[in-house]
């Protein structure tokens, strides 16, 4: 939901997804001398309660010296700068959000101005799309803060309550999925390259059970083997297939047996059928792991559309033949088409390996040519296509989300100049770029350590493959799925991607969900490019009133602030 209005001067436009509420202002630079910042009351209608949003940075002359950790109400301590983002919002609730423009001195602040709006966020299930994203960021203050970490995670009991808060409603949805298999008549499709989660595989052995018909494709492909000698991820997928007792429901997908290091069949979809016909699909980033599940930022994305669902139907057949590589492509390339240009309003799918690198080149000529703002998230570094796109794209903010600067396999000689081309292009106004990363020590007086699950080793952070194209405008696309915008995901691998055009219900979800990520690392890479800035003590408030400068002219955060106040 999105809505925009302006009182007294001062424009309030709020973006409202299921978890996440993004508040932008705008007012005329004329009226911002002696701007201390933006104060943010929430009214929660749903659960009757009402109160100041908080923040961690304060005014140094009415600092109250809280330990580490406090927060403090944003009408003593009041926002400077001209977006913000309610992170604590929940699904399907009411709320109305009042903000007040303030003046005067950090004691005696003024209103100047004031605005308000009423919003709905979007239930994360609701019509054709239900959008499930993890927490994907227990490198948290509210994880230091919230938990006992003693007992390493991958330890814990299921009662622990750390499981349910990084889930943040993913693995529900997951499970929920596999419940709507409600006995004989019914069956699942699964394609998976990690098959190992053991509550998953559990749940599937409980839809067999009563009367379910599962069929599993796990990857199954004889990859090198790892230093311990085990085969990832096959060895680990037979191991938790036969814990639940579901083996013999299991097949192994081989993409190639011809080649030392075959294409991965990275697949994370399941299809629910019904007396033989596709209903629904369950799809995404998800891979079917404690990591994926709990750690780095993923999202589960549920169609419940027929079509849809029997475009994937087709393709899980496909490879249940374990056909010849060139066959496959060939038999994709027919299945679906790469649009020319725009795809059709509404939803459509694309699979891979497909016979050519042309879907590679339509994710990044949208890309390029996307008009407002682009928003991207690359798990394995930003492949060339899309560096051209950043460097000469039209998009007037340009954003990137990466789990590392460079992908793992850049040489180590390399690196300086692929170093240098990321650096160049950081250092263009339109461009916004932010990379997982914590906070390792104590460096900064209001922050505490943060850790991680220690579930992942390979993705810590980002493991997300979605692209947003003027994802605030009235015709938004969003295409999200398994491929990692790279030349692999599009002719050798086993992927899908979805491409949803115009739903802006989909568009507002994953725009809320991106900026919470995108904040939450921004920061994190910015402390920790800077160690010596722990020694000159803790930045406070602005109390001069030359925050808001910054927010005008042709910087990239003046371009923010237009494009999410709807200026």
């Amino acid at each position: 939901m999105r809505i925009r209005r302006t009182r007294q001067g001062l424009t309030l436009r709020a973006i409202a997804g299921s978890n996440v509420v993004v508040l932008a202002m705008d007012m005329d630079r004329a009226e911002c001398d002696g701007l201390m910042g933006f104060a943010i009351h929430r009214t929660d209608h749903t659960e009757d309660e009402a109160f100041w949003l908080e923040g961690q940075k304060t005014f140094a002359a009415t600092d109250p010296h809280f330990p580490p950790g406090a927060k403090y109400p944003t009408n003593k301590h009041p926002l400077q700068g001209f977006t913000w983002s309610d992170f604590s919002a929940k699904p399907g609730h009411r709320y109305t959000y009042r903000v007040q423009a303030l003046k005067g001195t950090p004691q005696a602040l003024t209103r100047f101005k004031e605005v308000a709006v009423l919003v709905t966020t979007e239930s994360e299930s609701a019509g054709e799309h239900d959008v499930f994203f993890n927490r994907g960021a227990a490198a948290s203050q509210e994880y230091a803060q919230r938990f006992d970490q003693s007992i390493p995670l991958e330890h814990a009991p299921p009662e622990d309550p750390r499981w349910a808060w990084l889930s943040r409603g993913l693995l529900e949805a997951m499970l929920g999925f596999i419940a709507r298999a409600a006995g004989p008549g019914f069956g699942l499709r699964v394609a998976a390259y990690e098959f190992r989660l053991p509550v998953f595989a559990q749940a599937l052995k409980a839809a067999h059970d009563r009367g379910v018909d599962v069929q599993v494709l796990y990857d199954g492909n004889a990859n090198p083997p790892q230093a311990d000698g085990a085969v990832f991820p096959r060895d680990a997928n037979r191991a938790t297939a036969l814990a639940a007792g579901i083996a013999e429901l299991c097949h192994e997908r081989v993409t190639r047996a011809d080649v030392k290091t075959p294409p991965i069949a990275h697949h994370k979809f399941i299809v629910l059928l019904k007396n033989g016909r596709p209903q629904a699909v369950l799809t995404g980033s998800t891979n079917f792991s404690l990591g994926a599940v709990f750690g780095q930022a993923n999202v589960v994305h549920v169609v419940d559309r027929a079509s849809v669902a029997r475009a994937y139907l087709r393709c899980w057949d496909l490879l249940r033949g374990d056909p010849a590589h060139p066959a496959l492509r060939q038999a994709l390339g027919a299945l679906n088409q790469v649009p020319a240009d725009l795809p059709a309003a509404g939803t459509a799918c694309l699979f891979s390996p497909q016979p050519t690198g042309a879907a590679l080149a339509w994710y990044a000529q949208r890309a390029a040519v996307a008009e407002g703002a682009l928003m991207m998230t690359f798990a394995f570094g930003m492949p060339e296509p899309f560096r051209d796109a950043y460097r000469n794209g039209r998009a007037g903010l340009r954003y990137a989300l990466l789990d590392k600067l460079l992908a793992p396999g850049v040489r180590k000689d390399q690196r300086p100049q692929a170093e240098a081309q990321m650096l160049a292009l950081r250092k263009q106004v339109a461009n916004r770029f932010a990379v997982g990363n914590r906070l390792v020590t104590n460096r900064f007086d209001r922050w505490v350590r943060e850790t991680l699950t220690g579930l992942n080793s390979h993705v810590q952070f980002i493991h997300t493959k979605f692209m947003l194209v003027d994802p605030l405008g009235d015709d938004p696309l969003v295409v999200t799925g398994s491929a990692n915008f790279s030349e692999a995901s599009t002719v050798a691998n086993d992927e899908n991607m979805l491409l949803i055009r115009g739903d802006k219900r989909v568009a507002d979800v994953y725009v809320g969900e991106y900026m919470r990520l995108w904040n939450h690392y921004a920061f994190r890479e910015w402390a920790a490019s800077a160690p010596a800035r722990g020694a000159q003590g803790f930045k406070h408030l602005d109390d001069t009133s030359t925050w808001w400068r910054e927010y005008f002219g042709n910087s990239a955060r003046s371009r923010q602030r237009q494009y999410f106040a709807g200026s």
